[in-house]
């Protein structure tokens, strides 16, 4: 019987350290301390890496993993998502702006949906013990 595989979500892994991992996730659960991290999809379920959640910033569910180097983010908050509208800056100077529906600061972490739609990610999990400041807009 051929090993088992999983399909996953694409991802950059956002480190504390500076370093970004990609590959793909499945069964991510915000609750958990840890994930694993496939190098490519629909690796078998033994070629998976475990990454702990207080090594990191956040992880980023991309479109793809070549991003867009040349767009800048247009934010328009006027017709982002729905829930409430903020911005998570990072230690290391980084802000992403979009909406969210389930920030806790007491939760591990929460997702954020980006304010621009022709931006590469689709959505962020924000790891809130490593964010410097969350506001609300």
């Amino acid at each position: 019987m051929p090993p088992q595989t999983i399909h996953e979500n694409k991802v950059v892994v956002a480190c504390l350290d500076g370093q970004r991992l990609k590959g793909y996730i499945a069964n991510f659960l915000p609750g958990r301390d840890s994930f694993r991290l496939f190098p490519a999809e629909n690796s078998p379920l033994d070629a998976g890496k475990d990454i702990k959640l207080s090594a990191l910033k956040a992880i980023f569910f991309v479109k793809d993993f070549a991003g867009h180097s040349e767009h800048r983010d247009a934010y328009d908050l006027k017709t982002a998502g729905h829930g409430r509208k903020i911005e998570v800056t990072f230690p290391d100077g980084e802000k992403i702006i979009g909406t969210t529906e389930g920030y806790n600061p007491q939760k591990p972490g929460f997702f954020l949906f980006p304010a621009d739609p022709e931006c590469n990610n689709i959505r962020v999990f924000v790891v809130n013990r490593n964010s410097l400041k969350v506001a609300l807009l």
